[in-house]
């Protein structure tokens, strides 16, 4: 039970500290080319995105490497890692469409 509360725990950190990075480097990015991106649709769509990319790379890594042990881990099959990494892609350059 201990194992568990602890991954819990570690997703998320996961989520907080890599996804505000990832979310400051896209403001970063947007903020290089004069675009602002704070407003609520463009940084639900963000959002949203980061976390997409975050879901992708647990499941496919960061699952392995934690405290909870269980026989029926396994990777997101190539189709969904490559369509999930490209729909927050996507979303994530329309994002300032939606100002």
């Amino acid at each position: 039970m201990l194992r568990v509360i602890l991954e819990l725990f570690r997703i998320v950190a996961i989520i907080f500290i890599l996804g505000s990075l990832m979310g400051a480097l896209v403001n970063l990015i947007y903020a290089s080319m004069e675009i602002n991106v704070d407003n609520p649709t463009g940084g639900w769509f963000v959002g949203v995105a980061i976390l997409l990319l975050l879901f992708v790379l647990y499941r496919n890594r960061l699952q392995f490497s934690g405290f909870y042990k269980s026989k029926g881990k396994e990777k997101l099959s190539n189709k969904i890692s490559i369509f999930l990494i490209c729909f927050s892609m996507l979303l994530i350059t329309i994002a300032p469409l939606f100002r």
